[in-house]
């Protein structure tokens, strides 16, 4: 039986799935350009179905709780995407309008990103040509500022790893957190300068709960399924979310959102596409709140971060105290010139380990295009299509002296040049399996290129 809600959504009562409508203005908006447009839309929570062209991960409601998500689009040309909420029977406006929120950050759907696009696509006929303009991102900006941290001295495969071991912690310490007789045992932010020795003794007794509850609750959890050496560049690297925080969301939406809940098995998540195999079985991407909580050393050990680990919680301590206000931050961004660009550069660069390429791809998520986040990957593209031997001292300004002419844009021509060079290397990456994303590496790139000449030789 079908149900219209408030605000256009559908609910099938006997599945559990909730049917949102999102409205486009462009008439060119194609979801499969615009999801595999970056290396952000491989790393979990999010797994793009080949054969569906489907986008799948777990998005928030604004209780904060997660409910996985499908987000499908009919045809190119047709003027909704379909959003399908699984788990629930029916949800309030409020959640409604958490999740399409959401749903338009990592999609870049707005007023202003069409106008960017339109005049994107003035200045460059191969990226109108192609459909392309919108850069894949996360659906907040704080799981986008962790993912250019991981993105940061490492290769392609580890940080995949990274975010896929984030999100398989925050699916142990809900299932942990769900337990009536669980305590963190985790110290809270004041504990961590307590002497190193006590911080070890609560590191194993975390880690050891967490495998007894996994132990404990395997057999439950599988009874609730209803239906897992690359250029940095990869990854890599506007419009202000508007999903209501937990103050704003009132007491009645909370009482009936979790009384619908309650009588709704909530899908656990998969990368593979195997929703059968618990061991593949993943959460969301942690929370600030979440990640605030967790011990630093603990956090290194069980998702194999190293150094990261000490600015990712010390990020979401930030963010849970106060001291950095992300909302506010985004809000900030009318106008997107250069001037702003540079305020919120110096905002950022004094956070913990955000570095220039860091910061720099932080903010092409929030949407300015005026810099490139540079570095050796983009000293291999110079070489290759523009003949220009740079070094890691001029890279900067011979970037500026190509794309200049694209200016406001110049990060959007060069992501184009460069993400059209990985997919006739490796292929579509819209029809790539997730198994293969860990494939696209600095070594696999040359060893393909060898071939080739000796081919084409």
């Amino acid at each position: 039986m079908w149900r219209e809600e408030a605000t256009g959504g559908q609910a099938d009562r006997s599945t559990g799935v909730v049917h949102l409508q999102l409205p486009l203005n462009d008439p060119s908006f194609n979801l499969e350009t615009a999801v595999c447009s970056h290396g952000l839309f491989m790393m979990a929570p999010n797994r793009w179905d080949p054969a569906s062209k489907s986008l799948h991960r777990p998005l928030r409601l604004s209780t904060s709780s997660s409910l996985s998500v499908r987000i499908s689009h009919p045809s190119p040309s047709h003027p909704l995407l379909l959003v399908s909420v699984f788990g629930a029977s029916s949800l309030c406006s409020q959640d409604q309008h958490a999740i399409l929120a959401q749903v338009r950050r990592m999609l870049r759907i707005s007023d202003e990103n069409d106008r960017v696009i339109k005049e994107f696509h003035k200045l460059h006929a191969g990226a109108k040509e192609r459909g392309f303009g919108r850069v894949f991102r996360s659906p907040t900006l704080f799981e986008d500022m962790v993912k250019c941290i991981l993105l940061c001295n490492c290769q392609w495969p580890r940080t995949l790893s990274m975010a896929r071991s984030l999100c398989e912690l925050q699916l142990e310490l809900k299932l942990c957190t769900s337990r009536e007789d669980f305590h963190p045992k985790t110290p809270e932010p004041r504990e961590l300068k307590r002497r190193h020795g006590k911080k070890k003794k609560i590191i194993v007794k975390l880690e050891t709960k967490l495998i007894q509850d996994e132990a404990e609750l395997a057999e439950g959890a599988n009874s609730e399924i209803n239906h897992d050496n690359q250029p940095n560049n990869l990854q890599g690297k506007e419009t202000p979310s508007s999903t209501p925080s937990m103050e704003e969301t009132s007491n009645s939406c909370v009482e009936e959102t979790s009384n619908k809940l309650s009588t709704v098995s909530t899908p656990l998540y998969d990368l593979s596409g195997d929703m059968s195999c618990p061991s593949k079985q993943i959460g969301d991407f942690p929370s600030p709140e979440e990640l605030a909580m967790v011990d630093v050393d603990y956090l290194a050990m069980r998702c194999k971060l190293g150094y990261r680990a000490q600015r990712i919680v010390s990020l979401a301590q930030h963010i849970v105290e106060c001291k950095l206000q992300l909302r506010k931050l985004e809000e900030a961004c009318g106008g997107f010139t250069l001037s702003r660009y540079a305020e919120l550069d110096k905002e950022l660069s004094g956070i913990c380990g955000f570095g220039p390429f860091t910061c720099a791809n932080v903010l092409m998520c929030m949407g300015f295009y005026h810099k490139i986040p540079a570095d050796t990957e983009t000293i291999r593209h110079l070489k290759k299509f523009h003949a220009i031997s740079s070094t890691i001292h001029s890279v900067k300004k011979d970037v500026e002296s190509i794309y200049g002419k694209y200016a406001p844009f110049q990060f959007l021509a060069y992501w184009f040049e460069l993400w059209d060079d990985y997919e006739k290397i490796f292929g579509k990456t819209s029809e790539m399996l997730p198994s293969d994303y860990r494939l696209i590496t600095s070594t696999n790139i040359k060893s393909k290129l060898s071939k080739k000449r000796k081919t084409d030789g």
